[in-house]
């Protein structure tokens, strides 16, 4: 019966050893993520290597660098999921009221589409924003020189 409770558990003490060594690993990581993230952020997505990456390399960098955004495709999804959800979950209203059922199909798809617009206005601005700032951004051959 030694390190062990009457109800089969583990002692006090085992427990308390297990958080300790819980939250060791927990320092030992953080501090691992931080210094991981930087040596990332100056070693490998300094700007002198945009493009110079191919493949998987190249699509990690534009990943990490935020040049693709992958929220509109994650936003879809979600938006399918959860209009399938509301229109069969309206079913189960059916034996209810017949009139629930048709509001929450009807309506609920409604909202749900327009929490969806919404959404995807403001990564529609953001992209938008994103295509004017390299477009008025020139590059300097493209400069032109003014003619006398």
């Amino acid at each position: 019966m030694l390190g062990k409770s009457y109800y089969g558990y583990g002692s006090s003490s085992s427990n308390l050893d297990s958080m300790i060594g819980s939250s060791v690993w927990l320092i030992i990581a953080l501090v691992l993520a931080i210094v991981g993230g930087i040596l990332i952020y100056f070693l490998f997505l300094n700007k002198k290597n945009e493009g110079k990456f191919k493949g998987f390399v190249g699509w990690l960098y534009d990943f990490l660098s935020f040049k693709k955004m992958f929220l509109e495709a994650l936003l879809k999804i979600i938006y399918l999921v959860m209009a399938i959800y509301i229109t069969l979950s309206s079913f189960a209203l059916i034996g209810t009221s017949f009139l629930t059922f048709l509001l929450v199909l009807v309506l609920g798809n409604i909202v749900i589409r327009v929490i969806y617009e919404f959404a995807l206005i403001l990564l529609v601005i953001c992209r938008n924003t994103t295509d004017i700032a390299k477009n008025t951004l020139k590059k300097p051959e493209e400069k032109s020189e003014p003619k006398e």
